[in-house]
Order: structure tokens, then C-alpha cells, then sequence
């Protein structure tokens, strides 16, 4: 008979079933609960996360996984790695330094405003981290006990703890070194590590598990050779077993110099690599543990419980159960908490998907000594009924789909006469002022919306209130000096569920939230079958708003490809495809947009960068179809109609090339965090749109200057032609509070009028 497997996760969703941390966060940084009252709420949390893991079978809880903002940030805070502008070195790691880090304020009477870390995107998942900050000088010491408190805490439970911890090769990788390579640093940090990982072993840990998600995109002799350097110097004396985890992607021909490490076991993304898996049966060592990470943390559709016992059971043939474990593919924090609230869902969808609690049933089903015959038969039932589903698939948009020719994703002139036309037709000042879509969601908003969800509001009550709302953002935009207005969306929960709500072949769900950075939780869509537009979706309000004034207002739709990263997207289609089937939705609402009166139209596409394939040899295939997506979108308009987009929070001179090609008039991103750097993209690539650098950071509550914001575009200025320029915060202002934002607005079109009179034009 076989013997149950051991398993275990690599983390878990930490905001809570019903978003408590995001409430409790919120509530301290208002002032109206206590750093003991926080403390309190985090634990209760993470109490519930484990006993929801030991109740599904598994053999470990995650430690270590949870944190207050985010994991990048809590490691630097345990080795000592905090910049000076918060702090001498050695004063204590207080919640107060902790928050100013993350968000530039910790709570409300608290210290001074300060500039936060820089934040980007984790890898290809819409997971936002903080960079760590360090020096030439740079030291590492072990200093703030958070992952031991944590393993106590779950012992002190009854639980077995398997604390995480990020890689000091990912940690170092992904850090900002000024003029140098962080990876320098590694001879330093690994016996800050060891000493950690005494710390646990101390605690009573048994196994720890240290991920390295950077050698899913990185594999040069840089990152192996730190990587080896690493594991010879942070192995403990203890007895404490380490097992080395790679989510997110393959490892291809560098398997068998990472599988030669000093480790104790590997963990493989299988749902990702599972081009590796052949190496691995054949060649793993026995004496060590291989785990496999077979089910997928980073999607949401039921798993074939036989298909994976089946391909398990090739591994049981040649390897003891001791040494071989079973686990997700990386953090089910990228997962949806749990099924139970979505009764509202179409039953036939519901029974396809399988949420992070359900994950941790599959999980225990595979990895258990007998099958289960009653799951195993409800998952191919399930799996057999989205198959055989009418809405699956549409031979109106497969049609369409092949319809597409090369001129389909062609505007009519190039991009230069194109921008002449656009100057002349809008009339635009030198720096021309705008936003990039949403204003404040007050509580108020929030209200209205929720009574009109529960039927307390009806129809043309709720939308007399939004107009209202509506009418007084324009008006204000026009009282500030503002050149470019937005309606601010005050109709909008999300920049991409608000689509998902009005095309059909895509379902929103009621509480499927995941964390996004911080207390910021978004909603994903899931894209489960052919994409239609059944009719128009911001017509209506763009053109209300557009009637209000004799200013440009600026249509806004997200972009197809956003869309896409910002979804669950079903795994029965290429990818491609199903961007091109958003694109032909968009499409028809962009000529919508012209033909009601709008001369400016922005097609946001902040994810078009986060999707980049982390692996090399996938880039050009996706970049390519990222373009056509795009280009297909906002090819049905005029030369005059100025067609913007938007992105923000990643590293952009490795798709430069790519942004180019999108052909988009003007294109703005976030700038004020990395003080412009973003902008080395726009020269690199040889992008010749017309430029939006952000100069305001608006996932941090202070307020910057007009200096601030002059210095920045001086700076902007010195490296692209003044008539380029335009000027705008870096993103949305939907969680901004409106005393804020009319601050830094005025503050934005004061820094615009004084660059008209420094800066000359160019041309």
C-alpha cells in the first residue's frame, strides 16, 4: 500500500477570507487602532491561515509568509538593511519606520512625510513588492526576529512549522545597489542567513524552505555563481534541513549545477517546468527530498486529481515517500481565499474552479495513500461540463478572430504627422496637465454603490448621484488649470472588473480578492469563455462628461493585454488569442468613443510589461502579440484622435523596443519613485510618442512639492524635447483622499506653468 505523501505550501492568501488585514492596516494608519490592536489582528489571522492547512491533511504550515506589507520589505528589516532617511541604523525596527518605508507615512500624526521605497512588479504576477535600498558599505546582521516570533507562534499552536523565506540571491538580485551589482554583496549577507537560520532551528523548526524565483528569469554565471557562494555559507551547524524552492518557472540546462547545491531537498514549479520533470525522475539524488509543486498557486480552475495522482505515481515508482513531497507551485497568495462567498456564481462556473482553501483539498487528495474516488469523479465532471459549455465557444468571434489581416492593427499615417495633426486639432499649452483617470472613491461613493447593490438604491438614483459626482470632478479639474480632464470613474470598482462586468465570456466574482501591495486587494476577473462586447460600456458617461466642458476630455478603457494579465484567463485557449478577442471588444468601444464626440481616447496597458514572459525564449512570441493586441485595439480611429496609454511600476528598457511599436500618441508612466529613470526607456527604444512622466507618486499619501515636481521635470526635460512632454501623477487617484489630491494637483499644474517659462521649446 502506498504511504501518504508529505505536503505543504509555499504561503498563503494573507489578507484574510474577508480582508481583515486590509481593514486593520487601514485603521492604524487613520489612527484609530492601536500597534497592539494591529499586532493582535495578524496573529488572529495567521492562527486561522494555519488551521486551515493542518485541517486539509497537510504535513507543514507556511511561517513566514505572512506580513504586514510585504515580504522583500519585512527581509530587509531582519538583516538591518534600512536607509538612512528613515532612521539611524540603530534605532529600533518601530511599525512607524516600518510603514514609512512602505509608504512614505506610517499613520496619521506620525513622523514627517518621507520618500518610500521604490515599488515594481514581483515577477510576471500583478504582486507589487518594495525595493530594497543598499550601500557600497552595506552590512547584514540578523536583527529583527519576525520569522522566529512566527514559527514560536505556530508551535506554541500545535503546528508544525515550515517557515519561508525569499533567497538571498533573489533578495540581492532584485535590490538597487547604486553603480554597482548587488550580487556583490553575497559574501556579506549569507551569514546573516546562517544566523536566521540558527534562529529557527532554535525555535524549533525542522525544515526550512528558501525560495529563489530569480532563477526562473536568471540563469547567467553571475547569479549561479552567487548562488553557490550563497549555500556554502549559510548552512547552519544545526540540524536543520533546508529545502530550495524555484517557483514561476524552468531551469533548463543550468537543473543540474542548481540540484548540485548543499541542499536537502528541491522544490520545482511543476505546473511550470514541467519540461524539468523528466530530468528530475531520472536524476534527482535519492537521498534527497524532491517536492513537487503540482498544483497551480497562480490560477484558479478545478485540478484532474487522477491525472496528477497518475503522473505522481511515475515518481513513487522510483523514489521512497520520505523523499518525495507534494506542494503548490509557488504562494497561494496569488490565489483568491476561498469559494464559499461566490453563491451568486453560475453553478456550471463554480464547479470549474478551485479557489486557495480548495487547493489545499486537492492538494491533500493527491498526496494521500488512497484515492478519492468522490473528488476525483466531481473533477472530471466538472471538467467535462466546461468543456461540452455553449459559452465556451462563439463562432461569431472565431470568425472575427480570422478575419484579421496586417491592416487590421494599422493606423493611417505615422505616428509624427500623426502627433502634428493632434497639436493643431487640440490646442494644447506647452507640458499639457492631465490625470490618469480616477479621482477619490470616498467612503461616500463606496456607500452609494453598496446600496445599490442591495437594492436600498434604484437605478436612476444611484446614477443621479455618480453624475453629480461626476459634474463636480470636472468642474474642479477645470478650477485647478487642468488641460486634459477624466469623468474619475467614479462608476468604476476596478480598472479591470469594471470590464469584466459588461463582456460576456467573463464572470466577477463577489470575494475574490488578491492582495495587490499593502491593503490594496483587486478583484480578478475570470476569463472562462469567447469574448464578446454586447453593447457599449463608457459611451454614455464620456460623452455626459464630455458635454460639461469645452476642454479635451479623455475617454478611458483598459487595455487588452491588461485585461488579460489582470484575469484569471482560461487555460483551454493560446493566450494570444484571447487578447486578440479583447482587442476586437475594445475596438468597437474605441470608434464608439470617436463617433460620440471624444478627440482624446487612453487605453491603459500598466500590465503589457508584467506579462513578459519570464523565460527568454517565450518574450518575442508574447511580445508580439502584446503589440498586435494593442495596435488592433485603436486602430479603427482618425489621425486626429489622440489615443494615450498608460503604465506604471515596472522596469520597462527590456520591452522598449516593444512600447515603440505599440504606435501609441503619448504614452505616460510611473517616474517620481525612480526620480525619472523610467525615461532611459523612452531614449533607448527610440520611442517617439509624446510622454507623460509621473511626478507624483500616488501610492504614498504625502505630498510633493511644486519643487519636488519641478525637479523631476527638469530632469525629464534634459532628456526629452519640452513639446514631448506632458505632466501627470503616476497613476489613478481612486485611493487617494480628496484633500491630497487637489494639494498635489495644484501643485502639478503650478510646476507645469513654471517649466512653460524655463524650458524653451525646441522646435
Amino acid at each position: 500500500m502506498n504511504a501518504s505523501l508529505t505536503s505543504h505550501v509555499a504561503g498563503y492568501p494573507r489578507i484574510g477570507e474577508k480582508r481583515e488585514l486590509k481593514q486593520s492596516l487601514e485603521a492604524f494608519w487613520q489612527g484609530k487602532l492601536d500597534a497592539a490592536s494591529l499586532d493582535q489582528a495578524a496573529k488572529d489571522l495567521r492562527l486561522r491561515h494555519w488551521q486551515d492547512q493542518n485541517a486539509a491533511g497537510l504535513s507543514f504550515v507556511a511561517t513566514n509568509d505572512f506580513s504586514l506589507y510585504d515580504g522583500m520589505l519585512d527581509l530587509a528589516c531582519t538583516f538591518g538593511a534600512i536607509p538612512e532617511r528613515f532612521g539611524p541604523a540603530a534605532s529600533p525596527l518601530t511599525l512607524e519606520r516600518y510603514f514609512r518605508m512602505a509608504r512614505g507615512r506610517s499613520r496619521e500624526g506620525g513622523a514627517p512625510d518621507v520618500v518610500p521605497l521604490e515599488l515594481t512588479k514581483w515577477f510576471d504576477t500583478n504582486y507589487h513588492y518594495l525595493v530594497p535600498e543598499l550601500s557600497r558599505d552595506q552590512s547584514f546582521h540578523f536583527s529583527w526576529d519576525k520569522p522566529v516570533r512566527e514559527t514560536r507562534e505556530a508551535i506554541a499552536a500545535g503546528f508544525r512549522p515550515k517557515p519561508v523565506l525569499i533567497g538571498p540571491v533573489t533578495f540581492l538580485a532584485l535590490s538597487k545597489l547604486a553603480g554597482s551589482d548587488p550580487l556583490s554583496l553575497i559574501d556579506r549577507l549569507g551569514p546573516a542567513y546562517r544566523d536566521l537560520l540558527e534562529a529557527l532551528a532554535a525555535a524549533g523548526a525542522e525544515w526550512v524552505e528558501i525560495s529563489e524565483p530569480i532563477l526562473a528569469c536568471r540563469r547567467d554565471e553571475a547569479v549561479l555563481a552567487a548562488l553557490e557562494e550563497a549555500w556554502d555559507s549559510l548552512r547552519p551547524a544545526s540540524p536543520l534541513k533546508l529545502l530550495l524552492s524555484v517557483p514561476f518557472g524552468r531551469l533548463g540546462d543550468a537543473l543540474p549545477r542548481i540540484c548540485a547545491l548543499k541542499t536537502d531537498g528541491f522544490h520545482t514549479d511543476a505546473t511550470r517546468a514541467s519540461a524539468d520533470l523528466p530530468w528530475l525522475l531520472a536524476n534527482y539524488p535519492q537521498d534527497r527530498v524532491l517536492s513537487l509543486g503540482l498544483i497551480d498557486g497562480r490560477n484558479i480552475w478545478r485540478a484532474d486529481i487522477e491525472v496528477l495522482r497518475a503522473l505522481v505515481a511515475s515518481f513513487r515508482a522510483k523514489r521512497t515517500p520520505e523523499n518525495l513531497w507534494l506542494g503548490t507551485s509557488c504562494s497561494l497568495q496569488h490565489a483568491p481565499h476561498s469559494l464559499a462567498a461566490e453563491t451568486a456564481l453560475d453553478p456550471d462556473l463554480r464547479s470549474w474552479l478551485s479557489f486557495a482553501k480548495e487547493k489545499l483539498g486537492e492538494l491533500a487528495a493527491v498526496a494521500a495513500a488512497e484515492s478519492h474516488p468522490d473528488l476525483s469523479a466531481a473533477a472530471r465532471a466538472a471538467l467535462a461540463n466546461r468543456r461540452a459549455h455553449p459559452g465556451v465557444r462563439s463562432k461569431e468571434v472565431r470568425s472575427a478572430i480570422a478575419a484579421l489581416d496586417d491592416s487590421s492593427a494599422n493606423r493611417g499615417k505615422p505616428l509624427a504627422e500623426r502627433l502634428a495633426l493632434q497639436r493643431k486639432a487640440l490646442g494644447l499649452p506647452l507640458f499639457p496637465t492631465t490625470t490618469i483617470g480616477s479621482f477619490p472613491q470616498t467612503a461616500e461613493i463606496r456607500r452609494l454603490r453598496a446600496r445599490h447593490r442591495k437594492g436600498d438604491l434604484d437605478d436612476a438614483g444611484y446614477q443621479s448621484s455618480l453624475d453629480a459626482a461626476m459634474r463636480e470632478t470636472i468642474r474642479l479639474q477645470e478650477e485647478l488649470g487642468l488641460d486634459v480632464l477624466v469623468h474619475g470613474e467614479f462608476e468604476r470598482t476596478d480598472m479591470v472588473e469594471f470590464f469584466g462586468e459588461k463582456l460576456e465570456g467573463i464572470a466577477v466574482t463577489a470575494n475574490g480578492w488578491v492582495q495587490s501591495y499593502g491593503s490594496r486587494c483587486v478583484k480578478p476577473p475570470l476569463i472562462w469563455g469567447d469574448i464578446l462586447r454586447p453593447a457599449p460600456m463608457t459611451v454614455e458617461v464620456s460623452a455626459k462628461a464630455q458635454a460639461l466642458t469645452s476642454k479635451p476630455v479623455k475617454g478611458m478603457l483598459t487595455g487588452p493585454i491588461t485585461i488579460l494579465q489582470w484575469s484569471f484567463v482560461r487555460d483551454d485557449l493560446p493566450r494570444s488569442l484571447v487578447a486578440l478577442q479583447l482587442a476586437l471588444a475594445i475596438r468597437k468601444e474605441v470608434v464608439d468613443l470617436e463617433a460620440a464626440g471624444l478627440r482624446v481616447i487612453q487605453v491603459d496597458e500598466p500590465g503589457l510589461r508584467e506579462g513578459l514572459p519570464l523565460d527568454p525564449a517565450e518574450r518575442e512570441a508574447y511580445l508580439a502579440a502584446a503589440v498586435r493586441a494593442f495596435r488592433v485595439a485603436v486602430a479603427g480611429v482618425r489621425d486626429e484622435t489622440q489615443i494615450h496609454t498608460h503604465m506604471c511600476y515596472a522596469e520597462f528598457d527590456d520591452v522598449a523596443g516593444s512600447i515603440a511599436a505599440l504606435e501609441a500618441d503619448v504614452i505616460s508612466l510611473e517616474a517620481s519613485r525612480s526620480k525619472m529613470e523610467a525615461l532611459s526607456a523612452i531614449v533607448s527604444g527610440e520611442i517617439g510618442s509624446e510622454v507623460g512622466p509621473g511626478v507624483w507618486d500616488i501610492h504614498s499619501p504625502r505630498i510633493p512639492s511644486t519643487e519636488e515636481m519641478v525637479a523631476l521635470l527638469e530632469r525629464a526635460a534634459a532628456v526629452l524635447p519640452a513639446e514631448r512632454l506632458w505632466v501627470n501623477p503616476d497613476c489613478g487617484l481612486k485611493t487617494r483622499g480628496w484633500p491630497e489630491t487637489k494639494a498635489a494637483l495644484a501643485n502639478m499644474v503650478e510646476a507645469a506653468a513654471r517649466l512653460r517659462i524655463s524650458v524653451p521649446q525646441t522646435t
